[in-house]
C-alpha cells in the first residue's frame, strides 16, 4: 500500500506513546507535511469521453477466495485517478436520473499477482470484447492479457483475473466505463432536489464516507489507498461544477446533441477516496477579501438573503485558529463549503469542498436561534479541524475512526470558543458531549474506542462505528488527556513540522518529557490504553471519613453481564481532581482498585469535598453518605460555593448512581431541591435530562401527577426570573447560556402547568396564525412555542404549522416546525404524520428517521410509532437503513420508553422476525434490549419510593 499520508497502527502507537501517549495519531498532525506537499505535485494526462454500457452480469464465487474477503489485498497501490462524470439532471425515458462516466486508475504493483480487485458497487460497466475493463502497462511495462472479469456483489468488487502476473515495481492503468443511477439515497454520487420559485431544481452531489466512492466510479476504496484525483465534470449551462480542487476555465462542448460545459479541476492532494467530493448545481456563493479563497455556496435565495454570512465570517477566524493550533498553514489553495438540501450527516470534511446540511451552515439572525448559531460554529470548526488531522494525516483503517472523529469533536469546541469567546464553549462540551455518552458507555453492550482491524470489515460494521462512543467518548478522553498533561503541552505537541516521522516522534517525546516536566505515574501510552482499548469507565468512590478510594466498572444495570473481555480487567488509571471547602484544586492518581489518601478526609463538621473538578475526567464519583449529606446541605444553603459544572455533575452522577443501585433514588432527587434558587443553565439542563428518564418511565403511571406538581414548584421561580429580566418577555437575555435557560424555563413551565405559560405561548402562536407573513416569535423560543401551542391545539394548529413547514425557505425554521408537529396529542394526526415520513415529497429522506423518533418521544405517539415501524420495517430498512448515519438512532429512539415485560418480548420478537435486516442498527438493537431489561428492573424497584417522595415534596391539592 501507498505510504506517506496515513499512519499504520504500529506507527501510531510507537509515535504517540513516545510523545504524549497512545491517544494519538491525534498528536501526529503535522507529520511529514513538507514531504507530502512535494509528493502532491504529480499530475497525469486526461482521457477521452466515454460511451454507454450494457448491463454487467455476475459470476458465482468459490468460498474463501480473495474476492470474498472484504479487505483489499496488499498487492496493488493506486497512484492517481482520471475520472470524467456526466450527471443527468433530468430523468430519462424510464424516469430515472443517471450518470455516465469513465475512469482511468494508475497503480503500482507491490507484490506479483494475477488478480486485480477494485471496488465497484451499483455501477453498470461497459464490456470491451467481453471484459469490463482495459489494462495497459506504463513506462515500458507489458500488460498481461485479461482472463476473466466479473462483479462480486457481496464484497462490492470488480474482479479482474489475468493470464499472467503483474510485475512488482511496475506501473499499470485500468480503464472502465460505466453508468450509475443518480438516486436520492444520500450515498455515493446522488441527487438532491429542492423547489425555488415554483420550480423543482436538481443538484448532483456526493457523500463518499465511509464506503460509497465505489458507487461513483471503480476505485480502491479504503482510507489507506491514497491517490491523486484528476476530476472532470460534464454539466448543463446555467450550472456550476465544484470539486476538491480549483477548476480550470470551463469549456463549451457538444455531446450527443447536447450543448454542455466541461469543467476540469486541478489535481488534488494525495488523499483517500472517502474525501472526494463533486457537486453540480445552480448555486451561488459569497466570499470576502482578503479570504477570497473561502467561499460559501448555497441555494441562490439563501445566499441573497445573507444566510451564508455568518459561516463566511467565522470560517476565516476558525481557520486562523487551527493554523496557529497546528503551527501549519492551511494545506489547500481554497476552501469551499456548500449547504445541501438533502444530506444524511451533519457535514462531511471533504478536502477543499466541505458538504453540510443546510442547518449546519446557514444562519439567518432574524429567524434562527442562538442554538442554531452555535451549531453552525461547532460544525464548521469540526470539519475544518479535519483539514489537517483526518485528511492530511489519516488512520490506516476504520477501526481507529475515533482518532479522527474524537479529535475533531474535542478541538471543534476550542475553535468555536476562539470564534465566539463569550459563549463558554469549553464548558458546554460537558453538556453537549460528555454527559450524554456516559449513559451509553455504561451499558454492557458498549464497545472500546479502538477495535482490531479484523473485527471491522463489512460496510455495515464500518457504519456502526459512526456512533456517540466514537465521537463523544473520543472527545472526552482526549479532553481528559489534555487536562492532565495540560492543554499547553497538548497543543504545543502539535507545533512540529518535519519531513521525518521518526524525528517528529522524538521531538514530541523530548518536548513532552524533558521540557514540559510533566509528572505522570506511567507513560501516557500505559495510562491511555486503559481508556482506549477497553469499553466503559469507572465509578470512583471516596470515603471522606477514612480517605479510602475505590474504583469499579460502572454499569447502569449492575445485574447485566459483561461478556467482552478486557486485558486490563476493567481497571483504569484515574486522574482524580478535587477541592475541599472552596480550597485549591488538588490531584491524585488512582492506580489500582483500592487506595488510601488521607488528604481526602474531612475533619470539620461543615467540611465538604467534591471530586472530578469541572468533569475533567471520564468517570463518575460516589461518596460516603456523610459527604453526600454535606454536599446536599451546601447546595441548599450556598450552592454558588460549588462550581457550576460540578453542580451539574453532582446531579448527573447522583441520578446515574441511583439507576445503578449505588445510592438511593431519593438521594438523587434531593440533588434537585436547590434548583428553586438556581439560575444557571448547566445544572438545570442536567436535571431536565435526568428527569426525562423519570418521565419516560413514569408518564404512564400514578407517579406522573405528583412528579408534575414537584417540577411545577421548582421551575416557577425560574420562569418568574426570566419574565422579570426580559421585561415581561419583551427582551432577549444577553448571556448565551441565559438564552438557553430561558427556553428551559418556558418549556418546563408550560409542560408542568405553571400559570400563564400556556396562555403566553398559544397567544404568540395565535398572533402568527392571524398574520402568517409576520412571525414575531423570538427565534430562541420558536420550537418551545410551536410545540406548546400544537400540543394545546388540534387539527387547525397542526395544519397551519404543516403549511408553514412546507413553505419554509430557511432550513432551521423548517426543522423546528418539523419537530414541533410531533407534539400534538391527537393520535390520528400522529398516525398521519408517520405516513408522511415515508413519502419523500413530504418529509425528506434525510429527516425521516429523526421525525419518527420525535413522534416516538411523545407518550401518545410512542406506541403508534412502534407499531408503524414493525409494520413497515422492510420498506424502512431498504430505503432508509443500511449505512445511513441516523438509522441506528431509530431503534434507540423508538424503545427509550420501554419498561414493561410485554415490550421486552415485543423487542425480542422484532429481532427474531427481522434477523439479518438491521445493518448499522444491529448494535443499537442489542443496547435497546439491555436498556429495556434495566428499565424494567429499575421501575419495579423504585416505583413506590419515587411516588412517595414526590407526593411528600409537592402534595397535589384535593
Amino acid at each position: 500500500m501507498r505510504k506517506g499520508l496515513f499512519l499504520s497502527k504500529a506507527v501510531v502507537v510507537t509515535c504517540v506513546v513516545a510523545a504524549i501517549g497512545a491517544a494519538a495519531t491525534i498528536i501526529a498532525l503535522s507529520v511529514v507535511y513538507a514531504q507530502e506537499k512535494s509528493k502532491n505535485e504529480m499530475t497525469l494526462q486526461s482521457t477521452d469521453s466515454p460511451t454507454t454500457s450494457p448491463t454487467s452480469p455476475t459470476t458465482p464465487s468459490t468460498p474463501k477466495e480473495p474476492w470474498q474477503r472484504y479487505r483489499l489485498p496488499e498487492s496493488l497501490a493506486p497512484i492517481s485517478y482520471n475520472v470524467t462524470l456526466w450527471p443527468r439532471l433530468e430523468p430519462d425515458a424510464d424516469n430515472l436520473f443517471i450518470f455516465t462516466g469513465h475512469s482511468t486508475v494508475v497503480f503500482r504493483c507491490v507484490k506479483e499477482t494475477e488478480l486485480l480487485l477494485i471496488h465497484s458497487n451499483k455501477l453498470i460497466l461497459t464490456s470491451f470484447e467481453g471484459y469490463f475493463a482495459k489494462l495497459r502497462g506504463l513506462s515500458g511495462a507489458a500488460a498481461p492479457s485479461l482472463k476473466d472479469t466479473w462483479l462480486e456483489i457481496p464484497t462490492q468488487y470488480l474482479v479482474v483475473q489475468l493470464n499472467s502476473p503483474l510485475q512488482a515495481g511496475s506501473t499499470y492503468e485500468l480503464y472502465t466505463e460505466f453508468v450509475g443511477e443518480l438516486a436520492d439515497d444520500l450515498g455515493g454520487f446522488y441527487r438532491s432536489e429542492y423547489i425555488e420559485d415554483g420550480m423543482t431544481r436538481v443538484v448532483a452531489t456526493t457523500q463518499m464516507q465511509p464506503t460509497d466512492a465505489r458507487k461513483a466510479f471503480p476505485c480502491f476504496d479504503e482510507p489507506a489507498m491514497k491517490a491523486v484525483f484528476h476530476m472532470t465534470l460534464i454539466h448543463p449551462h446555467e450550472t456550476v461544477a465544484l470539486s476538491n480542487s480549483m477548476n480550470y476555465d470551463p469549456v463549451n462542448i457538444t455531446m450527443n446533441g447536447h450543448n454542455l460545459i466541461r469543467t476540469s479541476f486541478e489535481p488534488t492532494e494525495i488523499m483517500s477516496t472517502y474525501l472526494l467530493a463533486f457537486v453540480v448545481s445552480d448555486f451561488k456563493f459569497i466570499s470576502m477579501p482578503p479570504n477570497a479563497d473561502i467561499r460559501i455556496w448555497a441555494r441562490r435565495k439563501a445566499i441573497e438573503e445573507g444566510q451564508g454570512a455568518y459561516a463566511l465570517e467565522k470560517t476565516g477566524s476558525i481557520l486562523a485558529f487551527f493554523e496557529d493550533y497546528y503551527n501549519s498553514s492551511y494545506p489547500l489553495t481554497k476552501s469551499d463549503q456548500i449547504a445541501l438540501p438533502d444530506f444524511s450527516a451533519g457535514a462531511m470534511e471533504n478536502w477543499g469542498l466541505i458538504t453540510y446540511r443546510e442547518t449546519a451552515l446557514l444562519y439567518n439572525p432574524g429567524v434562527s436561534s442562538n442554538g442554531d448559531k452555535e451549531w453552525v460554529a461547532i460544525v464548521i470548526s469540526h470539519e475544518l479541524a479535519h483539514m489537517w488531522f483526518g485528511n492530511l494525516v489519516t488512520t490506516r483503517w476504520w477501526n481507529d475512526l475515533w482518532l479522527n472523529e474524537g479529535f475533531a469533536t474535542y478541538v471543534s469546541y476550542l475553535g468555536a470558543n476562539f470564534a465566539e469567546p463569550t459563549w463558554n464553549m469549553k464548558d458546554l462540551i460537558v453538556l453537549n458531549q460528555i454527559i450524554g455518552v456516559m449513559s451509553v458507555d455504561a451499558l454492557a453492550s458498549s464497545h472500546p474506542l479502538s477495535s482490531k482491524e479484523e473485527d471491522v470489515l463489512t460496510p455495515e460494521h464500518i457504519s456502526e462505528l459512526f456512533d456517540t462512543i466514537t465521537y463523544s467518548k473520543g472527545a472526552a478522553v482526549l479532553r481528559m488527556l489534555s487536562e492532565f498533561i495540560t492543554e499547553t503541552v497538548f497543543s504545543n505537541g502539535l507545533h512540529v513540522s518535519t519531513a521525518d516521522s521518526n524525528l517528529f516522534c522524538i521531538l514530541l517525546m523530548l518536548f513532552a518529557v524533558e521540557k514540559a516536566n510533566i509528572k505522570l505515574p506511567h507513560s501516557v501510552e500505559v495510562i491511555m490504553n486503559r481508556w482506549i482499548l477497553q469499553m466503559g469507565f469507572p465509578v470512583v468512590t471516596i470515603n471522606t471519613q477514612t480517605g479510602e478510594i475505590t474504583q469499579k466498572h460502572f454499569l447502569l444495570d449492575p445485574d447485566s453481564v459483561v461478556d467482552r473481555p478486557s486485558e486490563f480487567n476493567y481497571e483504569w488509571f484515574v486522574p482524580i481532581t478535587w477541592i475541599k471547602n472552596v480550597g485549591d484544586e488538588q490531584q491524585y492518581w488512582l492506580l489500582k482498585k483500592e487506595a488510601t489518601n488521607t488528604n481526602m478526609t474531612l475533619v470539620g463538621a461543615n467540611d465538604w469535598l467534591v471530586a472530578n473538578m469541572n468533569t475533567k475526567g471520564f468517570y463518575r464519583v460516589n461518596y460516603d453518605s456523610d459527604n453526600w449529606e454535606r454536599l446536599l446541605a451546601k447546595l441548599s444553603s450556598r450552592h454558588l460555593d460549588i462550581p457550576v459544572i460540578n453542580r451539574a455533575q453532582l446531579i448527573d452522577d447522583a441520578f446515574n448512581l441511583a439507576r445503578a443501585k449505588m445510592v438511593s433514588t431519593t438521594l438523587a432527587l434531593r440533588t434537585t431541591k436547590f434548583l428553586d434558587k438556581e439560575l444557571e443553565y448547566m445544572p438545570w439542563e442536567t436535571a431536565k435530562r435526568n428527569m426525562n428518564y423519570f418521565y419516560l418511565m413514569f408518564d404512564r403511571s400514578e407517579v406522573y401527577g405528583p412528579m408534575q406538581a414537584y417540577w411545577k414548584k421548582q421551575v416557577t421561580p425560574l420562569f418568574n426570573h426570566f419574565k422579570e429580566i426580559t421585561v415581561n418577555w419583551t427582551k432577549i437575555p444577553e448571556n448565551h447560556n441565559d438564552q438557553y435557560n430561558q427556553v428551559n424555563a418556558i418549556s418546563m413551565a408550560c409542560s408542568t402547568g405553571v400559570e400563564g405559560c400556556e396562555a403566553l405561548t398559544t397567544g404568540w402562536f395565535k398572533e402568527w396564525q392571524d398574520n402568517p407573513a409576520n412571525n414575531t416569535i423570538s427565534p430562541n423560543l420558536k420550537y418551545t412555542v410551536y410545540c406548546s401551542a400544537i400540543a394545546a391545539g388540534g387539527e387547525k394548529e397542526w395544519d397551519f404549522a404543516w403549511s408553514m413547514f412546507k413553505n419554509a425557505t430557511i432550513a432551521t425554521e423548517a426543522d423546528k416546525l418539523m419537530s414541533a408537529l410531533s407534539c400534538t396529542k391527537e393520535p390520528w394526526l400522529l398516525n398521519r404524520y408517520l405516513g408522511y415520513c415515508l413519502d419523500p415529497k413530504k418529509i425528506r429522506k434525510q429527516d425521516a428517521t429523526s421525525t419518527i423518533i420525535s413522534i416516538a418521544s411523545n407518550p401518545i405517539g410512542q406506541p403508534l410509532a412502534w407499531d408503524f415501524i414493525r409494520d413497515k420495517w422492510d420498506h424502512i430498512f431498504n430505503n432508509y437503513g443500511g449505512g445511513s448515519f441516523s438509522f441506528g438512532g431509530l431503534i434507540s429512539g423508538l424503545t427509550q420508553r420501554f419498561s414493561y415485560e410485554f415490550e421486552y418480548k415485543q423487542l425480542l420478537q422484532f429481532k427474531e422476525d427481522n434477523a439479518g435486516q438491521f445493518g448499522s442498527a444491529a448494535t443499537s438493537l442489542e443496547q435497546a434490549l439491555e436498556r429495556t431489561k434495566a428499565n424494567m428492573n429499575w421501575v419495579a424497584l423504585n416505583n413506590k419510593e419515587v411516588f412517595d417522595w414526590f407526593t411528600s415534596e409537592a402534595p397535589i391539592p384535593n
